[in-house]
């Protein structure tokens, strides 16, 4: 069975420097995973346990990778589990109010796919 948690957050306010927005959306999944699944507990800690054995790349890290590639604002994350595989999914809010959802494999935090427009309008330069 899928079981998808979601997470839809405002826009945050542009003055709030992005470690501290980052630690804000973990918080807030954190709380979503708690409340969200009332009818399996144990699917949060389950989640957490694998994070913290390494098993599962965290949410920090996929937004950090997230953060030095592409400019954009997090408009939602879902995770989503298929038996032991979780994948991330991540829409951003690009310069030109465009949305990108962007797919990460949970297990090697290595982006899968990515869907939307203008997508490389949002891509930092190095």
């Amino acid at each position: 069975m899928k079981h998808v948690t979601s997470l839809l957050t405002t826009r945050p306010c542009r003055d709030t420097p992005p470690a501290l927005r980052r630690m804000m959306l973990v918080g807030i999944m954190v709380l979503g995973l708690v409340t969200g699944q009332a009818s399996s507990d144990s699917s949060w800690e389950t989640l957490h346990g694998e994070v913290s054995e390494g098993e599962v790349v965290s949410l920090e890290t996929i937004l950090d990778w997230l953060e030095a590639h592409y400019i954009g604002e997090v408009l939602e994350v879902e995770v989503e589990r298929e038996g032991s595989y979780v994948e991330y999914e991540i829409k951003l809010l690009g310069p030109q109010n465009q949305v990108v959802e962007f797919e990460f494999d949970g297990q090697t935090g290595q982006l899968m796919e990515m869907e939307g427009v203008r997508i490389n309008d949002m891509r930092r330069t190095e």
